[in-house]
């Protein structure tokens, strides 16, 4: 075995607790722990000498012992060694409870302190982000970091080592199996008691003893799973001793990167990890616990190189517990963290303590702009509710996007392959995180894996995962070679079109649009007749991006639908002719402007060209006699498409229908249920403009007028013709009147 290790001796510089002192300690130490027990208000001074001078004397021999060679630095270690031991006041304000910030040069002895303003910003995703807080690497900010100290309640301060006794690594370190046998754990079965045995010695001693810190680095790299399982069982709430434990490991980059993937794994099991040691232990293993531990273990690395490979998983695992123990948190977990509480002065509850993690996770990876804008925008806060928990990945998604930091990319191929295992308890926070980088260059090689993923779950119960679908799938379909995997998906898109949630039916029209826009794609017989259906009742939905996006594409239906197909939708042509009529009224721009387009492609299509010249000259009033002059026979089915327009909250809309109508109550002769069914729509039009209002009484008279018997064949007759020719003539020079109003410009 060969490689670095680092000093193991400096992050074990604490104070003597408890009664449990080994007998075999030197009687001139026993004394002198004997005096101080007596006199705890004792001045500090001689104890930190005496201290320092056993661990002086400690280190050289431990150095000694292992062939240490300490790297060069600006503070040598027996400089270190000497310094005085920080108070308990110091050592909550110390850098060892706050993130460590390298500045990428390698000098992981640098730690700037960092700070950030408190402000009240909202989670937005801003494009600008001018108003950003910078991070100074080199000076103390008032727009950088939040204090991760100060929100862990000034964690860990007690038994906890000054980060400035960090240790370092060795360069030639390579202990020989000779003191593997002479400790006597030679089988893996023994490793689980070694674990308990050493956690017991130190939990009576101090300070550790060199030759047994060596011997516990050795049987973790041989049995990183043993250790993790048996030390969880000895010591969930990481106490004193399983500290000193962690923090041995942490201090050799080997012996993290066999024992994180371990911790992964616990945590990755919510509440409890089932597994055994060698032993046949099989008690269970809280992944609370494994969090607990990887939170000890960020505040002794100093560089990132350690967390290179897992850093994905282990930001997925974080946001994974977050969202799981806001939803359920079992009594005895509930338990375990009072207990973590008690110890060491812990955030209040275990969702705190995750994101807490999660930021310096986050920091380590030199992340650091990513954390203070999910600060301003107070991604973390939402991030702790289980109903806004999904928005909140959604979001850290986009900033790490924004920061273009490669790591997103990981974290996304993680969450696939969450999905892809069916993990139908985090789905919906995942599937926010995916649709945030889908369209990424680098995301397109697992387009299909995404399309499959997206498909299953485009029938949720959950209506949140089913617009997360969507938008994805509107990505999706804006790749052509996407085109085959899209047609797949046609009819359940399809179904979607029905659905009562606007923003729904917006997106399933945005994947249709996409897939014929600028491409030659003919649509078949069966796909047009059942769009051309669903898309008429959706011209006129409150939703006014609907009603763009399905006017538009009933238009590439009449022009892209098979030669063979155009008779069967003739029908629903000849239909969509009175709405979009009335659309081309609309008060929005774009949709009038869509309208007349696809009334004008609905004309060649039945090749009117009495209305292709119409439209073109855009003479709009004259647009309804000439509709209902060479087609009688559904006058009575265009008097029915008309009524329900009177109750357009756009006035120029209800005025067109009313013209409209007035129009076509000359072909109803006679025909008194269904003439008096209008009148009595149009006369609850009381509450409307002057203009309409009179509008309203002239068409009403015209329909009272027909509705009336002919008394005989006669000079009655006459006078009747005689009259509704007189307010016809009146309706139409009022729209013409009225459309030169709108615009002079236009020919009347």
């Amino acid at each position: 075995m060969s490689g670095r290790r680092r000093s193991l001796l400096r992050p074990f510089r604490m104070k003597k607790e408890g009664p449990g002192a080994s007998p075999s300690q030197h009687p001139e130490k026993m004394e002198q722990l004997h005096t101080l027990q007596e006199d705890p208000g004792r001045d500090q001074t001689q104890e930190q000498d005496r201290s320092h001078g056993r661990f002086r004397r400690a280190a050289q021999t431990f150095l000694k012992f292992v062939g240490i060679r300490r790297k060069r630095t600006t503070t040598s270690p027996t400089e270190v060694m000497v310094q005085p031991d920080p108070s308990p006041t110091e050592l909550k304000a110390d850098s060892d409870v706050t993130t460590t910030l390298t500045d990428g040069t390698g000098n992981c002895d640098v730690s700037p302190t960092v700070h950030t303003t408190k402000s009240d910003p909202v989670l937005t995703d801003d494009t600008t982000d001018t108003d950003s807080p910078s991070i100074d690497r080199t000076t103390n900010s008032d727009a950088a970091l939040p204090d991760l100290a100060a929100e862990a309640d000034a964690a860990m301060t007690e038994g906890t080592p000054d980060t400035d006794l960090m240790p370092t690594e060795s360069v030639n370190y390579a202990p020989t199996p000779d003191i593997f046998e002479e400790n006597g754990v030679s089988s893996p079965k023994q490793v689980p008691a070694f674990i308990r045995n050493m956690h017991q010695r130190l939990t009576a001693n101090a300070t550790p003893e060199e030759k047994l810190l060596v011997e516990f680095l050795r049987v973790t790299e041989a049995h990183p799973a043993d250790v993790v399982v048996t030390l969880l069982h000895c010591a969930p709430s990481c106490d004193r001793a399983a500290a000193i434990m962690w923090k041995t490991i942490a201090s050799w980059e080997m012996a993290v990167e066999k024992v994180l993937p371990k911790l992964l794994c616990v945590m990755e099991d919510w509440p409890l990890h089932s597994t055994s040691t060698s032993d046949g232990e099989k008690t269970d293993v809280f992944a609370l616990a494994a969090t607990r531990v990887i939170w000890e273990i960020l505040q002794m690395l100093q560089c990132p190189e350690p967390l290179t490979e897992y850093s994905p998983r282990l930001l997925v695992d974080l946001l994974l517990q977050i969202f799981i123990s806001t939803e359920q948190m079992p009594e005895e977990v509930d338990a375990l963290w009072r207990e973590c509480q008690e110890q060491h002065s812990l955030p209040t509850n275990s969702k705190s303590f995750a994101v807490l993690t999660l930021k310096a996770l986050l920091c380590h990876l030199e992340c650091e702009d990513v954390v203070v804008s999910m600060e301003r925008k107070r991604g973390w806060d939402t991030l702790l509710n289980s109903d806004t928990h999904h928005y909140a990945v959604g979001l850290l998604a986009r900033e790490m996007r924004r920061a273009s930091n490669p790591l997103y990319y990981r974290i996304a191929l993680s969450l696939l392959g969450l999905l892809i295992r069916e993990k139908p308890c985090w789905e919906l926070p995942a599937m926010a995180f995916l649709v945030e980088v889908l369209d990424c260059p680098d995301m397109t090689e697992w387009s299909d894996s995404f399309l499959e993923i997206l498909s299953r779950r485009l029938w949720s119960e959950c209506t949140e995962t089913r617009r997360l679908v969507l938008r994805g799938l509107v990505v999706l379909s804006k790749d052509p070679v996407m085109a085959d995997g899209m047609r797949s998906l046609t009819q359940s898109l399809m179904d979607v079109l029905w659905d009562t949630d606007g923003e729904l039916v917006r997106m399933a029209l945005s994947v249709f649009i996409n897939q014929v826009q600028d491409r030659d794609i003919l649509i078949s017989t069966p796909t047009a007749l059942q769009l051309a259906e669903v898309l008429q009742p959706l011209f006129g939905n409150d939703n006014i991006h609907v009603q763009l996006l399905s006017i538009q594409l009933f238009r590439k239906v009449m022009e892209l639908g098979v030669d063979e197909g155009k008779q069967a939708l003739k029908t629903h042509v000849v239909y969509s002719l009175l709405p979009l009529f009335f659309h081309w009224h609309n008060e929005n721009q774009h949709v009038a402007e869509a309208s007349q387009e696809a009334l004008l492609g609905a004309a060649w299509f039945l090749k009117r060209r009495d209305l292709v010249k119409l439209l073109k000259t855009e003479q709009s009033w004259k647009f309804g006699e000439c509709l209902l002059e060479k087609d009688k026979k559904r006058v009575a089915k265009y008097l029915c498409q008309a009524v329900p327009y009177l109750e357009s909250p756009q006035e120029p809309v209800r005025e067109a229908a009313l013209r409209f109508i007035g129009i076509a109550g000359r072909y109803l002769k006679g025909q008194k249920v269904e003439l008096q069914i209008v009148i009595d729509v149009i006369e609850g039009m009381t509450h409307d403009s002057a203009a309409v209002q009179s509008l309203a009484l002239q068409t009403q008279k015209i329909l009272r007028a027909v509705q009336r018997p002919e008394s005989s064949p006669g000079s009655s007759s006459l006078k009747i013709s005689s009259r509704m020719c007189r307010i016809g003539s009146l309706l139409c020079g009022a729209a013409a009147e009225s459309q030169w109003r709108t615009d002079p410009g236009k020919p009347v």
